[in-house]
């Protein structure tokens, strides 16, 4: 059994009855900025059963057809500093499915497997009823996609700081979605 094959047990199926996931990913936005880089800058965690690489820029998230997950993205400083300012906030500006059917990462993948809902984001009444407090990217698995792993990119736009410029970059090692048969 190679890895991209691994099985989740009838008993752990049982506990996949979640209507929605959280996918959370943390962003050192100093590190981000500093390299121009996502790589070792992203720590994502969810609440899926089964999943692999907790804490990694490479989670694997388990997921069932018909399935809501919520990307919600938020930078490692939260806290508003000592000069009174707030730090720099990251927004995930598309999350692109790669085409692994045929084991190349870099192409888009031609199937969709999901239905994008919306891009989110929580006002945030401390630092201003227009500025989000963090955002989300939600998307619903679809019924018909086939089981197996689906690895996806984000690509994220990145405040910095003293500049109104964005920084936009993709992530360097792919996550993915394992998706399974209801």
């Amino acid at each position: 059994m190679t890895s991209s094959q691994r099985v989740v047990e009838p008993e752990q199926r049982g506990q996949l009855n979640s209507v929605q996931l959280n996918i959370v990913t943390l962003v050192n936005m100093e590190r981000a900025a500093a390299t121009g880089s996502l790589e070792d800058a992203l720590f994502m965690m969810d609440n899926s059963v089964g999943g692999v690489g907790q804490g990694t820029d490479h989670l694997e998230t388990v997921c069932k057809q018909g399935q809501v997950l919520n990307w919600i993205i938020r930078p490692v400083e939260m806290e508003k500093r000592p000069d009174g300012t707030w730090p720099p906030m990251p927004k995930i500006n598309n999350l692109v499915f790669l085409d692994t059917e045929r084991g190349d990462e870099e192409d888009v993948a031609e199937r969709r497997i999901m239905t994008e809902l919306k891009i989110y984001g929580a006002p945030d009444r401390m630092r201003s009823p227009y500025t989000p407090v963090y955002y989300y990217w939600a998307g619903a698995i679809l019924s018909t996609a086939r089981p197996g792993l689906y690895r996806y990119r984000f690509v994220l736009e990145l405040e910095q700081e003293h500049t109104r410029e964005k920084l936009y970059l993709n992530t360097v090692r792919n996550p993915a979605v394992r998706i399974l048969e209801v």
